[in-house]
Formats: structure tokens, C-alpha cells, sequence
């Protein structure tokens, strides 16, 4: 429970907890303490005033009935007191303060309780003219107004406990906040260094030397040996796409030598042999396919751009399904392409293209109908293919656009770069390629910005 609380609410809590522990036994001591001094002068009080009140009470008689000094209801309102005056002998009422319960429960004792009253008694005398009165004077007040202040006390201690903790708790709150802000600064910077993904960036280090500094200064030290790590990795990488680009270009010159050289062989071999230069001619023209494919994606990789022109993305899918040949007879193909000019190299796109129908063409059985059509949409070029065949397995649709990956069917038919060819131009053009499922079938979408081209400025085919 508490590892999910965050720590300046953490550390906040432990100081409020153990304020309120200082606080509550602080309270506990002074309220006993107070609570028993409270009693103590309300009994020393008590027996004060009824000492005091014996030694002023005198007896007058006016018309034959006797009368006692002072006035005994003056004497009690200041403590909401109650008193009698008892004779000693007989226990009847001499005189008392109007109102006065019957406390004769406690006559002959000299402190007792009685219905909720405290009394305290004591035995003096009265003189009068003829002869000495004994009487017995009680002086009660409620135990319920010593019970109140005590109460009243202990409500104050309470509230004092309570507000000691609220204000513990505020106050552990803001210093842990400053506390922790060289935390939430570093916490800052990386999330910076994250979204900005530099790890030459720097992070704030505390003037103070502790241990956040020294977070500090372990985060830059990790920083700079990431940021050496990547520096290395990307200069590795551009090594690699540099050899790749190299490696194609340079491969292409023999591989045209050769492709002409088996050419002529097969228009002049017969029988085995010329069986034999027909294969090595399709496995040549295989590779050169995979050569162009190689430099195609190293390209992309390097962000180099071939030069570009306006092209007719319908003229171009035109052409690329005309260049199908034989593998189209097999399929039903329909062509659907309306004039939509893009800013492109019209080798790529027409390799994007051609990719997008072969797969098609490639991956469906004999008889699917696959449909390629291009339509200007809202700014855009919209080039799509689709067919009715079996669609991509679910366990593929994830990875479809990346480097060599095949189908459990391909068997080596194809060399798993056609794809990622398509998001390679499209992406290079600025735009984007999806895959749809058609239920049933298949449906890839390229989206290419559009732009605007005069009749008389469209460029000639290639």
C-alpha cells in the first residue's frame, strides 16, 4: 500500500504521523494533569467558601423570626451554588438558597454526593441574644459544571492534536515538494532527452553535494555513453547502407555484361545446354532484380532522392501492369487508373507499382480477380489493389511491410523485399501504405500528395 503512495506524500505522512504521536502524548500528560488540578481547586474552592461562609454567618431576629446574614442567594450566584443551614440537633432547615434540593443524604457528613451535587458541610455556631445556635452549613455545586470544563479541556487538546497534524501534514507537504525538485527537474530533462530522443542533451545537477547531485552526475555520465554508443551505432549504420548502395551500384555493370552474354547464349545453344543458359539467365535476372531492390531500399535508408518530375501515377500503373506479361494471364486483372500527378522518380513508383500487382498476382491462386485502380481524393493520389484471394494470414499482417519477410507458402518465389519496397517510395514521397483486409482478399492503399499539372505540361512516357 504505501509503495504506491508517492514519496513527498510519503514523507509528508511520516512527519504529520509522528506529530500527531508527539502531540497525542502531550495532550494525554496535560490533559490528566489539567484535569486533576481542575478538581483539586474545585475542591479546595468548595471547602473555601463554606469555611469563609461559616466564619461571616450571623442570626437576627426581626418580628420573632430569625434570619441569617449574608444573603445566602448573593453569596451562591457566582458559582451557581446551592446552600443550606441545618440545625445540628434536629436536621431542619434554617434557611437555604431558593431552589435548593433536599441533601439530607448528606447530613452529619462532611463531603458527600448527592444527585449529582458535591457538598461539602461543616458545623458552626450562631449566637443569639438568648442562647447559642448550632447549625450544620452545606455548600453543593453540580459535578456536572467540573465534568464540562474538564470535557471543554480535553475538546481543546483534541482540536490542538488534530490541527497540530493538518498543519504537520501541509508543512511536510511543501518541503517535501522543494525537497524534491532537483528530482522532478532531472525527471523533466529526461523526459525531454526522451521525446527529443538527443542524449547529447545535459540534465540540471544540484549545487549541493548529495545524493541527488550525485543522480546527477551518474544520469550525465550515462547520457554521454549513450549518446557516445550512438553516435557509433549510426555511424556503423551509415557505413552499412553506404557498402549496400556502393556494393548494388557496382554490381550492376556485370551483371548487365552477363544477362547480355546469356542472352546471346540461349539464341544459340540447343537442348541441354541451352536449357542450362536459360536457367542461369533467369537466375541472373533474378539477381539483378534483387540488386535493384538492394540499392532501391539503400537509398531510402541514406534519404537520398533520385530527381523528380511531375508523374502520372494512372499512366504509370498502366504501364507496370501492361509490363506483367504472363504472369497477368493467369488472373483476371482489371485496371482502373485516372490522370493524378505527383511530385515523383518514376522508376520508384513504377516499381511500387509493379510490386503491389505482383504480390497480388503472386500470392493468389489461378482465376483471382484483382482489381488496381488510382483516383484523386481531397488532395491526394490514391493508389489501391485488391483481390478476392485468401488475404494475408493474421499472424503476418503486423510485420507485411518489412525486410524479407515471406508467407508459410512462398517457397522462394519471391525475396520478401517487395513490400517493404512499396512503404519505402511511398514513404520517400511523403505518403503512406495500408493494408486492408477485403473479406475476402486483400486491399493495399497508397496515398501520395497530389498536385496540380497544365495539360500542356504533362510529361511524356517513358
Amino acid at each position: 500500500m504505501l509503495s504506491r503512495i508517492p514519496i513527498r506524500w510519503r514523507l509528508a505522512l511520516t512527519s504529520a504521523g509522528l506529530t500527531f504521536v508527539i502531540l497525542a502524548c502531550f495532550a494525554i500528560v496535560v490533559g490528566q494533569l489539567t484535569a486533576s488540578r481542575i478538581r483539586s481547586d474545585f475542591n479546595n474552592e468548595m471547602t473555601a467558601a463554606v469555611s469563609d461562609l461559616s466564619d461571616r454567618l450571623q442570626v437576627y431576629f426581626e418580628n420573632g423570626r430569625p434570619y441569617i446574614r449574608p444573603n445566602l442567594d448573593l453569596y451562591a450566584a457566582p458559582n451557581h451554588a446551592v446552600i443550606r443551614v441545618l440545625d445540628s440537633g434536629t436536621g431542619h432547615e434554617v434557611a437555604s438558597t431558593k431552589g435548593a434540593p433536599n441533601l439530607d443524604a448528606a447530613w452529619g457528613l462532611r463531603t458527600a454526593l448527592v444527585d449529582g451535587y458535591r457538598v461539602v458541610s461543616r458545623p458552626t455556631a450562631l449566637r443569639t441574644p438568648n442562647t447559642i445556635l448550632t447549625v450544620d452549613v452545606q455548600y453543593a455545586r453540580r459535578v456536572s459544571d467540573l465534568e464540562n470544563t474538564v470535557s471543554r479541556v480535553r475538546l481543546f487538546l483534541l482540536i490542538g492534536v488534530f490541527g497540530g497534524t493538518g498543519l504537520a501534514l501541509a508543512a511536510g507537504l511543501l518541503v517535501a515538494r522543494r525537497a524534491m525538485s532537483p528530482i522532478t527537474a532531472l525527471t523533466k530533462s529526461a523526459q525531454k532527452i526522451a521525446d527529443t530522443r538527443d542524449p547529447g542533451r545535459s540534465v540540471p545537477v544540484s549545487k549541493a553535494d548529495d545524493e541527488v547531485a550525485e543522480l546527477a552526475r551518474t544520469l550525465q555520465a550515462m547520457l554521454g555513453s549513450l549518446d557516445a554508443a550512438h553516435d557509433e551505432t549510426e555511424a556503423a549504420l551509415a557505413r552499412q547502407r553506404q557498402f549496400v548502395a556502393d556494393a548494388s551500384h557496382e554490381l550492376r555493370t556485370p551483371l548487365t555484361s552477363i544477362l547480355a552474354n546469356l542472352e546471346l547464349l540461349t539464341d544459340v545453344l540447343d537442348g541441354e545446354r541451352g536449357e542450362a543458359a536459360n536457367s542461369a539467365l533467369r537466375s541472373s535476372q533474378r539477381m539483378r532484380r534483387l540488386v535493384g531492390d538492394l540499392l532501391l531500399l539503400a537509398r531510402a535508408d541514406a534519404k537520398r532522392q533520385l530527381p523528380r518530375e511531375p508523374t502520372d501515377i494512372g499512366r504509370v500503373l498502366v504501364e507496370a501492369a501492361a509490363e506483367l506479361g504472363p504472369m497477368a494471364d493467369r488472373h483476371d486483372l482489371e485496371v482502373d487508373a485516372d490522370e493524378a500527378f505527383v511530385e515523383g522518380t518514376r522508376d520508384e513508383l513504377h516499381r511500387m507499382a509493379l510490386n503491389l500487382m505482383e504480390n497480388a498476382l503472386r500470392h493468389t491462386p489461378d482465376g483471382t480477380h484483382v482489381r488496381a485502380t488510382v483516383a484523386a481524393d481531397n488532395g491526394e493520389v490514391v493508389l489501391a489493389v485488391e483481390d478476392n484471394g485468401p488475404g494475408v494470414p493474421a499472424d503476418l499482417r503486423e510485420r507485411i511491410f518489412e525486410r524479407f519477410v515471406r508467407g508459410a507458402g512462398d517457397r522462394g518465389s519471391s525475396s520478401g523485399l517487395g513490400l517493404s519496397i512499396v512503404r519505402a517510395v511511398a514513404e520517400s514521397h511523403s505518403g503512406s501504405v495500408t493494408y486492408e483486409d477485403a473479406q475476402p482478399g486483400a486491399r493495399f492503399v497508397v496515398r501520395l500528395p497530389r498536385i496540380e499539372v497544365p495539360a500542356t505540361k504533362e510529361p511524356a512516357p517513358a
